[in-house]
């Protein structure tokens, strides 16, 4: 049938250095640093507490179906994250409990799914990182069609087969591998940099003057007196 239904086995992976080098950064400094792109949007949330972290297995899936979904839960190797296009369609859950615990038992890192997910209680007590954009009790069918890596659109972001995402409380990140070592670097240094300012807080020393200098280079008007409702806050009047 071509495009729209296809499987393509193979994806270009990058060094697992490279992907460990994001342990333990969390998710907020890695994009400050990509200068707020990649992140995927407030609508994909974590189900539980687990991180995430590894590279993207992409499936593209038709809404109301997931057989294409569970072929690559079966294709996956240990430590890939599925990462689900379902057009952000919430009516109709791709996967739940029966589905997660397959891919517990074949090691893989974590699902991220543009669209819905069931057995939720269950899923807040695995150790299996699950993101989602809702959820619904209502299951899918399994006839396809749909598509293994190949380039999906998840939670407003682009993301190739290979790429690297990083997830914690705040979502996900993507990060292209050809970006990841200087991106890694970079939020590394930043997430020290914030030990120093945490430091400085309890101590008392920390230096605000940048608040003031920045509104005043900006014009804010600085009025020195009390709003008035009657004269619509004319402090001339």
């Amino acid at each position: 049938m071509g495009t729209g239904f296809r499987i393509f086995t193979g994806i270009n992976r990058p060094d697992p250095l490279l992907v460990e080098a994001f342990r333990g950064l969390p998710v907020a400094n890695i994009a400050d640093e990509m200068n707020r792109f990649g992140c995927l949007d407030g609508r994909i949330k974590p189900l539980n507490a687990a991180p995430l972290l590894g590279v993207a297995f992409t499936v593209k899936a038709w809404t109301a179906d997931n057989l294409i979904l569970h072929k690559a839960i079966d294709m996956a190797l240990p430590g890939d994250i599925i990462v689900v296009d379902a057009q952000a369609d919430v009516g109709t859950a791709l996967i739940g409990e029966i589905m997660l615990r397959q891919a517990i038992k074949r090691r893989l890192g974590g699902l991220i799914i543009d669209g819905a997910v069931r057995d939720v209680e269950a899923l807040r007590q695995m150790n299996f990182p699950v993101y989602a954009a809702g959820f619904t009790p209502k299951g899918p069918f399994k006839n396809g069609p749909g598509e293994i890596n190949v380039p999906v659109c998840c939670g407003g972001v682009v993301i190739e087969p290979g790429a690297i995402l990083v997830g914690d409380a705040d979502g996900v990140v993507a990060i292209a591998p050809r970006d990841a070592q200087v991106v890694a670097a970079a939020a590394r240094k930043k997430s020290l940099s914030e030990q120093a300012i945490f430091q400085q807080i309890e101590q008392g020393t920390l230096d605000r003057s940048w608040v003031d200098k920045t509104l005043t280079e900006r014009g804010c008007e600085i009025i020195d007196a009390t709003w008035n409702s009657t004269t619509g806050g004319d402090h001339n009047g």
